[in-house]
């Protein structure tokens, strides 16, 4: 059952949502927030699995709100997983997925998405499983996200092989895809990306996406 954190500006749409959740068997609604800094706060205490996070909001808005809750996750002593976050917004633009992919989110919807496919893509996101196709993701990201001449110092703490499957991963093959096309157990594929994920502190396999393409990793598929 995961704990989700419902966090909007407009009170009738936290209300309903969190109405929602309670109706939904499944779901332990634990909170809501009305801006950015109470959902860093609340997220501290209730420590939820999923957070609904609205992106506009007065004040830290929701994408600074996701990369300060995600950093702080990644900086506690105790090693628990974070939290994923599933953006809600009414802004449908790249840019605004670009920079919510970016800062850590899981995934990202519309307001006006049905009650029934919120829920799967709750569960989607509790589960560490990326709420785009990927090939969906790949070209939006490709289409924002700037390239990096220079190699980021960061990507040296990866060895060869892990460099090669995070590419792969920005390419938007899945652990099986990975597996054929290197002649590796899926296993094995699945060690590498929890290896590059670890070692560089991200959040979710949509910001690994976002990282291997701006950087120039991404190795397409033949």
């Amino acid at each position: 059952m995961p704990s989700v954190l419902v966090v909007d500006d407009q009170f009738l749409i936290r209300s309903g949502l969190t109405a929602l959740l309670k109706a939904a068997p499944g779901f332990d609604p634990v909170g809501e927030a009305a801006d950015g800094e109470e959902a860093v706060r609340l997220a501290a205490e209730t420590r939820p699995d999923v957070i609904l996070m609205d992106v506009q909001m007065p004040g830290t808005d929701g994408i600074a709100a996701t990369e300060r809750i995600l950093a702080a996750a990644a900086a506690d002593p105790s090693g628990g997983p974070g939290p994923r976050v599933l953006v809600l917004t009414t802004f449908g633009t790249d840019e605004y997925v670009y920079r919510a992919l970016r800062a850590g989110a899981g995934g990202f919807l519309l307001k006006d998405t049905p009650p029934e496919r919120l829920l799967a893509a709750i569960e989607t996101v509790h589960a560490g499983e990326m709420l785009f196709s990927p090939g969906a993701l790949t070209g939006l990201i490709a289409g924002c996200a700037p390239v990096v001449r220079t190699p980021w110092p960061g990507l040296d703490v990866l060895t060869p092989r892990e460099r090669e499957v995070l590419g792969l991963v920005g390419a938007g093959l899945s652990n099986a895809d990975i597996a054929r096309r290197l002649v590796l157990s899926a296993a094995t594929v699945k060690t590498h990306v929890h290896h590059c994920m670890s070692k560089l502190a991200l959040s979710s396999r949509a910001q690994a996406v976002v990282l291997a393409h701006e950087h120039g990793l991404v190795a397409r598929p033949a």
